[in-house]
């Protein structure tokens, strides 16, 4: 760490050990309010006499801005303040407004019964995680090498669901013996700590640490920078409209569809089935992630780079494919605390496994230009799947009850690992500029 630090202090682009430190440090600070509102709180609502439809419209508030993450993307390649980064300072600002509204969120205090109140609360918290979010994929995608990126992947969820862990659980046990407003306060101090962490740091030589201190932009975020909206959108239509972008959006959407749905599944099978409360619940599934997390840290990013992104993706929509079937042939065991544990701890470390992997393939299709926008574009595709997936638990009692959902994520992921196989995705960012060069060649 000593080679970092000079007369510019601790510089991204001048270690690579920083720069992985840097996107999992800031991971974890997004997995905290994912970890509350995804888990904690519909845990708290089903534990408190919530049914399924008030979880699901909660759940769809919440997940909602993660699918417009494009506009975020826009917003952050049209404007900057270069002095102090091309990302820095999104990420510092999103992070100093998600500490505002979990503390105003502990002023509220909404109870269970207040649907629409806490799905408010849920989109804003979440609506300001996805700036951050945003930031912290753009600036991944500025200034990772290219031999850095399967771990990155790994370091990058890994990261989150190492938070979410650490939400879930510490936020669960908080609701459960002093009430959501200590919950909301305790994710809102463990940001703060987060935040201090960015203020300390720089993207590249000779920036600003802070607005008022010494420095300026650097040379290559200058040259990048279009700074007009034509051009913006120019480019990321031009990247998203190759065959292979549109190809791989349908991989996305259904990599995030099974979150929406197994996120609500969850708290609902271990109240109605097992008989848990939700600190019980909170501390099975925190445990969960962060063994998901270790293992997306160690077994993703290794898997990934030996295996390769394709193959890997293929091998876990297949996990997913067992889990499902299984999840269907024993409806009659759900009762069993054991199941129970089994599925949770099952789904959480493939969902984990499966965004590591294919975090690389994103990243090479993405024109370093408009970075964040086209990255985040992406995501925002898992990301509906996820918002989507919400919505089909809360109409899933019209269809036959919460097992129709796996058949559903069964036939989904099929058609995922159908797209894996007989497409050609890029396996370097090299072969993803050869492609796109073929395909925009006349004719």
């Amino acid at each position: 760490m000593a080679s970092t630090i000079g007369q510019s202090g601790l510089v991204l682009e001048r270690s690579r050990s920083l720069r992985l430190l840097t996107v999992f440090i800031l991971y974890i600070g997004q997995g905290v309010p994912i970890g509350l509102f995804w888990f904690a709180i519909p845990a708290w609502m089903a534990a408190n006499g919530a049914d399924v439809v008030d979880i699901g419209y909660v759940l769809g508030l919440t997940t909602l801005p993660w699918t417009l993450k494009f506009v975020n993307g826009f917003i952050m390649d049209r404007y900057a303040f270069l002095p102090m980064g091309r990302r820095r300072p999104w990420i510092a600002g999103a992070q100093i407004v998600m500490i505002g509204l979990l503390i105003m969120a502990a002023l509220v205090q909404p109870q269970v019964d207040q649907v629409l109140v806490l799905g408010i609360i849920g989109f804003s918290v979440n609506l300001a995680t996805t700036f951050q979010d945003v930031a912290v994929d753009g600036l991944a995608v500025d200034i990772m090498e290219e031999d850095e990126q399967a771990q990155a992947g790994g370091m990058m969820f890994g990261g989150q669901t190492i938070g979410m862990a650490m939400a879930t659980a510490l936020t669960g046990m908080a609701i459960a013996r002093m009430g959501p407003m200590a919950a909301y306060l305790l994710a809102a101090s463990f940001v703060g700590l987060i935040t201090v962490f960015i203020l300390f740091i720089r993207e590249r030589e000779n920036e600003k640490l802070l607005p008022w201190t010494a420095g300026t932009g650097h040379p290559r975020n200058v040259e990048a920078y279009l700074g007009a909206w034509w051009p913006i959108l120019r480019n990321t239509l031009g990247a998203l409209l190759r065959p292979i972008s549109l190809l791989w959006a349908p991989v996305l959407l259904a990599q995030g569809l099974h979150y929406g749905i197994f996120t609500g599944t969850t708290p609902l099978i271990g109240t109605g089935e097992v008989g848990w409360n939700e600190e019980e619940i909170t501390r099975l599934v925190g445990t969960a992630q962060l063994v998901a997390g270790i293992v997306g840290l160690t077994i993703g990013g290794w898997g990934g780079k030996i295996l390769g992104a394709k193959k890997s993706m293929i091998l876990t929509f297949s996990g997913y494919l067992i889990l499902c079937a299984w999840m269907w042939f024993t409806v009659e065991n759900w009762s069993s605390a054991n199941h129970f544990m089994r599925f949770v701890y099952a789904w959480t470390i493939l969902d984990t496994l499966l965004r590591v992997v294919g975090i690389p393939i994103s990243m090479r299709l993405s024109d370093p230009r408009v970075a964040a926008t086209q990255f985040a574009i992406y995501m925002a595709v898992s990301n509906l799947g996820t918002t989507i997936g919400a919505w089909v638990l809360a109409v899933s009692e019209g269809w036959g009850g919460i097992p129709t959902t796996f058949l559903i994520v069964f036939a989904v992921h099929l058609g995922a690992i159908i797209t894996m196989l007989v497409v050609k995705f890029p396996r370097s960012k090299k072969m993803s500029a050869k492609l796109a060069s073929v395909q925009a060649r006349p004719q």
